[in-house]
Parts: C-alpha cells; sequence; structure tokens
C-alpha cells in the first residue's frame, strides 16, 4: 500500500491542510503537483490545521474552498491554526436560488426493505408500544407502568421490539397554545402515529398547560390497530382522575397487556426503499467530520433520495456560515428563503440572550480541529450530497415532500433527533468524530465515526468506520454505499449496536426554546 501523507488539502484554493494524523514539528508537506515543501512549525494535533503559505492578520483564511474565519494574527506556513489565531466576523454570503439544481442520476436497481405495512398503508422499520406522557409530572407513572414489561414478558411479543415510555421535563408553565405549547403537542403527535409506534396510550397529570385531549384532538390521533376496522381513540390516562399514581400504573399496565398481543399481529414484507424517510445528524464532531463520515453520508443520501426516498439534514445552527450553498440547490426560490429565514431567526434568538452562533463549537468539537461554526458548518452540510433541496420544515413538523429536505431542529443532538423521528424518520443516520454513544428509539440509530482511532477505541458503539478513507483503503463513495447497505439492513430489522445495549429510553427530548413561567 502507497504511504499516505500526514496531511491533506481538500482544496486548490485552501490556506491550510488537515492533518491525518498527529504531525511533530518539522514534518513535511509536500503539495501536488510538487511544489516548496511545508514544514511544520510545531506540534499539529490529528484533525487540526496547519497553514500552507503566510497569512496576513484580518486575511480570510480558507477550508472546503470556502471562508472558514479570519486570521487575528500574523500566521507563518507550518504554524498551527486553530482558535488561538483565527477569529469569525460577518461573514457576507451571497443567497443565489434555484442556480445548482441538479438531477441525480437514476438507479439500475430498485431496492426493497423487509418492512412493516401498517393498516393505514405507512411503512415502518421498528414496532414499539408506546406511553406518551404529556407532562414531567406523568413521567414517573410512565416509567412504572414500562417496568412492568422486562424482556421475560415480551418473550411471548416476539414482533414488538419493546415498550417505550416518552417521557419529558415540560408540558407546563407555558402560554396555553402558544408556540411552545404548539411546538411541543405536534412532537409529542409525531411520535404517537409515527409508524414504528404500533399502539401507545397517553398519560398525563390532568391539571398541566399541556392537555392530553389538546394533544388528541388537534392532531386527530387514533390507535390503529392491525385487525380490520380497528381504528379508534387512544386511551388518556390523567392521574388526577383515576385516583393517583398508584391506581393509573395498574389501569396502564392492564391497557398495555390488552395492546400488546395486537401490536404483535405483524410481519415483516418487501416495502420499496422510496418510502423510507432517513435523518441524518452529526455530534461529537471533529476536523475529519467533513472529510470522511459526512461526505459518505452524502453520497448514502443521494443514492436514497434517487431511489425515490427521503432524507433530512437538520441543526439549522451548524449550517450556519454554509447555507448559501443550499439554497442554491432549492428547486423554488420559497424553499430557500424559507432556509434563510430560519438562520435570521437564529441570529435573533442567540442575540435576545447575549450569545453568538459562534459559540456552537463544542469543548470536544475545538479539541477535534474544529475552530469556528462557519468550519463546522461546511462540513456539516456535506452530509445532504448533491440532491436538490425540496423543502424546509419546522422543528418535528411532518415531512411529505420527497427528495433532500431540511428541517429546523437546534445543535444540541438528542433534541435535534427528536425533532427529525417526530417529522417521521424511519432510521437515523449519526456520525462522529470524536465518540458519541446516542441512540434512539422507535427510530434506530446508525453511528458513523470518522476516524479509525475512535472506531477502534468504540467498536461496541460504532457501527461503521469511515475513517477508512483518510487510511487510504476506501473511496468516499465505496464508504457512501455501504452506509446505504447498512440504512436497508437496518431498515429490515438488522439491530445497531445502541439498540443491541439497548439505549435510547432516555434521550426523548422535545426542544422549545420559549421562557418558562
Amino acid at each position: 500500500m502507497a504511504t499516505v501523507s500526514s496531511f491533506l488539502q481538500l482544496h486548490p484554493a485552501d490556506s491550510v491542510v488537515l492533518a491525518r494524523i498527529t504531525a511533530t514539528s518539522g514534518t513535511q508537506w509536500t503539495p501536488a503537483p510538487p511544489a516548496d515543501v511545508v514544514v511544520a512549525r510545531e506540534r499539529i494535533d490529528m484533525g487540526h490545521k496547519m497553514a500552507i503559505r503566510p497569512i496576513a492578520p484580518g486575511e480570510t483564511i480558507y477550508k472546503f474552498g470556502q471562508p472558514m474565519g479570519f486570521a487575528t494574527q500574523a500566521i507563518q506556513a507550518g504554524d498551527w491554526v486553530h482558535s488561538h489565531n483565527v477569529d469569525m466576523t460577518e461573514l457576507t454570503r451571497d443567497y443565489e436560488f434555484c442556480s445548482s439544481v441538479i438531477e441525480l442520476p437514476r438507479p439500475k436497481e430498485i431496492r426493497t426493505f423487509q418492512g412493516y405495512r401498517r393498516t393505514d398503508g405507512r411503512a415502518a422499520t421498528r414496532n414499539y408500544v408506546a406511553i406518551v406522557s404529556t407532562v414531567n409530572c406523568s413521567a414517573t407513572s410512565s416509567k412504572y407502568i414500562v417496568d412492568a414489561f422486562d424482556k421475560e414478558v415480551l418473550k411471548e411479543f416476539p414482533n414488538v421490539d419493546g415498550v417505550i415510555a416518552l417521557t419529558h421535563k415540560g408540558g407546563c408553565s407555558f402560554e396555553y397554545g402558544g408556540p411552545d405549547h404548539i411546538q411541543l403537542t405536534r412532537t409529542l403527535a409525531g411520535y404517537a402515529r409515527h409508524p414504528n409506534i404500533g399502539a401507545y396510550i397517553i398519560l398525563g397529570l390532568g391539571c398541566e398547560t399541556g392537555q392530553a385531549s389538546f394533544l388528541a384532538d388537534n392532531h386527530n390521533l387514533i390507535q390503529l390497530g392491525n385487525a380490520v376496522e380497528t381504528s379508534h381513540r387512544p386511551l388518556i390516562l390523567n392521574i388526577q382522575e383515576v385516583g393517583g399514581v398508584a391506581k393509573t400504573v395498574q389501569r396502564g399496565i392492564a391497557a398495555l397487556k390488552e395492546l400488546l398481543p395486537d401490536a404483535n399481529r405483524v410481519q415483516r414484507v418487501p416495502i420499496p426503499v422510496s418510502e423510507l424517510i432517513l435523518g441524518t445528524n452529526c455530534g461529537g464532531s471533529d476536523g475529519y467530520s467533513g472529510v470522511s463520515a459526512n461526505p459518505a453520508l452524502g453520497v448514502a443520501s443521494d443514492l436514497l433520495v434517487s431511489q425515490g426516498g427521503t432524507s433530512i439534514l437538520a441543526e439549522i445552527p451548524e449550517i450556519y456560515g454554509g447555507e448559501h450553498l443550499l439554497t442554491r440547490r432549492a428547486v423554488r426560490r420559497e424553499v430557500g428563503e424559507k432556509l434563510v429565514e430560519r438562520i435570521r431567526w437564529w441570529e435573533d434568538y442567540a442575540a435576545k440572550f447575549g450569545a453568538t452562533i459562534d459559540n456552537n463549537p463544542s469543548v470536544g468539537n475545538k479539541a477535534g480541529g474544529l475552530t469556528t461554526i462557519f468550519e463546522k458548518s461546511l462540513g456539516a452540510i456535506a452530509k445532504a450530497g448533491a440532491a436538490p433541496l425540496t423543502a424546509v420544515y419546522e422543528y418535528g413538523e411532518q415531512v411529505t415532500e420527497k427528495g433532500f429536505v431540511i428541517m429546523d431542529t437546534p445543535g444540541n443532538d438528542p433534541a435535534s433527533v427528536t425533532g427529525i423521528v417526530a417529522g417521521g424518520a424511519h432510521v437515523v443516520v449519526f456520525t462522529t468524530g470524536r465518540g458519541s454513544c446516542y441512540g434512539s428509539k422507535p427510530a434506530p440509530t446508525i453511528k458513523v465515526t470518522t476516524n479509525t482511532v475512535t472506531f477502534d477505541r468504540m467498536r461496541d458503539d460504532m457501527d461503521l468506520n469511515a475513517g477508512t478513507i483518510l487510511d487510504g483503503e476506501k473511496t468516499v463513495e465505496e464508504v457512501g454505499k455501504e452506509i446505504f447497505e447498512c440504512i436497508v439492513s437496518v431498515a429490515s430489522g438488522e439491530k445497531t449496536k445502541s439498540e443491541a445495549q439497548g439505549i435510547g429510553d432516555h434521550e426523548f427530548f422535545p426542544w422549545t426554546p420559549g421562557p418558562v413561567f
């Protein structure tokens, strides 16, 4: 095998190169075609950047061929480039609309997966029974009910993946019918009607602002069932009406015992991949995220979209500074304008708290080599592949458009994925460089690591290793195809690493941005 260089240049216009491995002072980088050799003047950690030419104070620094920050001091060729000598100032973006819309190649083969066909015609990849808790006050009761259905009990129902309690910390102390109430209700309803939920009950306290009846009535929630003409309004239990926690737990256990036999009456059947909705997310990102795992996920996303499926890009604060590259892909001007409107909302939201969106790169992100939100965003949008942008959705809104879409979620991983799944995602692919342990229910999460070091250290948690791209063993396209095949396999019932460890019961985290009164 050919020797792999210690550094990687991502674009001919770049001011920096990326360290594939930790490079000591004196490590050389030779451009291609050969020109003057650049020698590292100091240690450059794995995933971090080295300047390849002199950069003057105030000068724009380029990575991926795009601006990622501005020099705060003179930088010499061979210097480490990071937070100590780079800052983010206001960046002017040219918002073109619909100027880079391409048609993806048609697939050579129409693919299917082995999924569940619900009685309303929708496809599912998992089959859970759930308790939808309207307020934190009913969270403990929900957990007590779930605890009655351990693995031994569920052996009688082999087609049920589990019983889950969708509990959270909110549900009250906001304006009735206000934005936070509507958003929380939309999220809870998205889970209740999710195709991966085969049956559910709604559990509340009784006096909360987020009333169970408001949830059921405003979203026309029904219990589908697997027999002919079994659809009906879901059971609602309010602790205050039932007579306290103990009586509510007993009623809840009895109700789920009645639901389980019907929920178990499902079998996997071939379903076109075109019916899949994929959620994409990244967390614990590093300097390699935009080079290996995210571009490979972009390939997988395009493969799914070319099959007629849907792929969701989320985390609006983490595409900040790169959104102009996405407005060009909008199929209609109003789609691109909605994305810009959401960016402006986040700028205003951050300003209300005296913050800026550049606070987003976390301590771990920066330790992994990411310096500014512009740099992080340029790598994050690689998850979106090259497909046209067909729609932009609010948090937890039901995704109905086919193709590549964007959902407005925060960068916080559990909150982001909760919104994506509420929107209907059947499967989530989560890229990570530092090593996230995230998992979700009822939609399984596939984790793809950006580098081999993290993959080897966390093999029990990582499903796929995109570090083989950096190692020179595979191309981005090859790893992208691996991710696509993994999506199909997981949609067909193959367990992810997080599912094998039972992760996902505590990651439900509905996001509400407003004040608590």
